[in-house]
């Protein structure tokens, strides 16, 4: 390609890092992955969340040339993956399911066996990626003595060594206990701040929904939707518990109001006070005008409770039902 036009599909794509249009892959008969397209920006955190068997593992790897679509493109940093496949994979650091390491060596000898099959990785390299996962109290021990935590971490080092403009984890949560996950949690969104755009796969709705910035949520081999977690789960529509008396009387009143988009009988126990438990999907911001034709009504509260919508929600939404994680 000549120089200018490569300059130009550079400055066109500068905040796109990847960019995946049009995907599909069908083994034998079988269509798998259906159509997808998203991208992800310079130093975002980028969700792909689904269920196992929802085709998430296929992506990556097709994101990273193990296997190639069937149909549509993969770009990073503006190359095609599968067409300039060495100019394509020099932006990306991954870590499909566990981190490959050698437990018989230190961490340190690990990351220089790794660093030797990288053209111009040397120990200034070696030492800047141990410096940045916060190992160097550990990095001269046997891998065999690191917790799960501490093998992820260096994991993603291994994966920092050619200095990648997108680091791919795959269920990188898997197996940590809750300290763990919070440190890791935080340890992303530090590389994050550093420029590095993130692409995680995960099935834990609550995991993706603290995380990342956007998300794109993958079922069946098709990506249902695309968009920042915030505006993706929208707080204008939530569940709110109402403890009330007479139930019934209660039930009519939110039912005939238009904030209230269905109202039904909890499964939660009532209250201490034997009240039954209302749940109503409606906009918060219509509480104090129902609590007033409650009481109108010569309905007793004895508690209202606001339930704000999640990932999981959506999901449930976006999929009739369909469980995960």
């Amino acid at each position: 390609m000549a120089q200018g036009g490569e300059q130009h599909r550079k400055g066109r794509d500068a905040d796109i890092v990847l960019a995946v249009d049009n995907v599909k892959k069908k083994i034998g008969k079988r269509m798998i992955i259906k159509g997808i397209s998203f991208d992800v920006r310079a130093g975002e955190i980028f969700g792909f969340l689904g269920p196992n068997g929802s085709g998430k593992t296929t992506t990556i790897r097709m994101l990273v040339d193990l296997i190639k679509p069937t149909e549509g493109s993969i770009r990073i940093c503006g190359y095609d993956v599968h067409k300039e496949h060495n100019e394509a994979l020099q932006y990306v650091g991954c870590i499909v399911e566990n981190p490959e390491l050698y437990s018989y060596l230190s961490g340190w000898e690990n990351l220089e066996h790794f660093a030797r099959m990288l053209p111009g990785v040397g120990e200034k390299r070696i030492r800047e990626v141990v410096d940045i996962v916060g190992m160097d109290a550990r990095i001269h021990d046997k891998v065999k003595t690191y917790s799960l935590g501490m093998r992820q971490r260096l994991g993603i080092a291994q994966a920092l060594l050619n200095n990648p403009k997108l680091l791919i984890l795959d269920e990188p949560t898997n197996g940590l206990d809750p300290q763990g996950i919070k440190e890791l949690r935080e340890f992303i969104r530090q590389l994050a701040e550093t420029g590095l755009s993130l692409f995680i796969s995960s099935h834990l709705l609550s995991e993706i929904q603290q995380m990342c910035d956007r998300v794109a949520i993958i079922s069946h081999g098709e990506v249902i939707t695309v968009g920042e977690v915030s505006s993706l789960v929208d707080e204008s529509v939530s569940t709110v518990i109402w403890s009330a008396l007479p139930a019934e009387a209660a039930l009519k009143v939110l039912q005939s109001h238009p904030e209230v988009q269905s109202v039904s009988f909890a499964d939660e126990a009532g209250t201490e006070s034997g009240a039954p438990k209302l749940a109503a999907l409606q906009n918060p911001d219509a509480i104090p005008e129902l609590s007033r034709r409650l009481m109108e009504a010569g309905v007793a509260l004895h508690g209202i409770e606001i339930k704000l919508p999640t990932l999981e929600d959506l999901f449930l939404k976006l999929t009739e039902g369909e469980r995960i994680g």
